[in-house]
């Protein structure tokens, strides 16, 4: 007998013809959040707190638009048949390697252009990136995306998850892994290794060398449980593929600079 579980509204308000969607507002809320962190670290730093705020303005649309465009390439296949649909980004479909690749490149050109270092940029913002992550996750949670494969509602009890999530987990007759859930704990956790690393005045560029890494490491394994994912080839997941590039890539760039003496200068410096 199927269950008739309602899920939770993913309209956050309604203003006459305009619909504000939960999605928007909880990445605009990690998007916020993280810029708050940011411009408090670097006016510590000795950096204009409007620098950052100049760069979110610039970069965030970049990011969305480049991380719509990444997860409408590799599923052509449908949006070529429904073309109307590209630009509607409330109902999910937004892929993070994307808008990562879009975000760096804008703040490497930024970054020249106010003549600052790109990479104390990056180590300033790398708690506030994985932070928003970890917060803009609960968007896929109210789209009832990004989840894993199918589970029992025993399982997810047994995980000690309130009612509120397990119910939301409950997606056309079955319960899901809450894959969501799994990576933004895991974010939450990285927030919190790289808050305490940036103590120890790491050289410059490792801090945002270690999210990359540790974010991709969780990454590459909560991908295995989804169900949703772009794929590279019918047996390649393409997050995984990424993933595994950018822990190799991180590593090899935290050797090479410090081989060739391009990280000398500390965090705090």
């Amino acid at each position: 007998m199927l269950l008739h579980i309602q899920p939770l509204d993913r309209v956050f308000l309604q203003l006459g013809p305009i619909t504000i969607y939960w999605y928007g507002v909880i990445i605009a809320t990690g998007v916020l959040l993280g810029l708050w962190l940011a411009t408090r670290e670097s006016e510590r730093l000795g950096i204009r707190k409007e620098t950052f705020v100049d760069l979110v303005l610039i970069a965030v649309p970049i990011a969305i638009v480049c991380a719509r465009a990444y997860y409408v390439i590799f599923q052509w296949d449908y949006y070529s048949q429904h073309i109307s649909e590209i630009p509607q980004i409330w109902h999910g479909g937004l892929a993070i390697h994307g808008g990562l690749i879009g975000a760096i490149v804008t703040g490497i050109i930024f970054a020249k252009k106010r003549q600052l270092s790109f990479w104390k940029l990056a180590d300033i913002a790398a708690p506030s990136i994985i932070l928003g992550q970890a917060i803009g996750r609960w968007g896929n949670f109210m789209n009832q995306e990004a989840h894993g494969g199918p589970v029992s509602r025993a399982f997810l009890e047994s995980l000690h998850l309130p009612d509120w999530i397990i119910n939301q987990m409950y997606i056309q007759g079955q319960y899901y892994h809450p894959t969501f859930l799994y990576e933004s704990l895991w974010n939450v956790l990285g927030f919190l290794v790289l808050l305490a690393l940036r103590r120890r005045n790491l050289r410059r560029g490792e801090l945002f060398f270690t999210y990359v890494i540790w974010y991709s490491i969780g990454r590459f394994f909560i991908e295995g449980l989804r169900t949703d994912s772009l794929m590279l080839t019918e047996t390649i997941r393409m997050a995984q593929f990424i993933s595994a590039l950018l822990i190799v890539f991180a590593v090899m760039m935290i050797v090479l600079r410090r081989m060739r003496g391009l990280a000398n200068e500390r965090y705090n410096d």
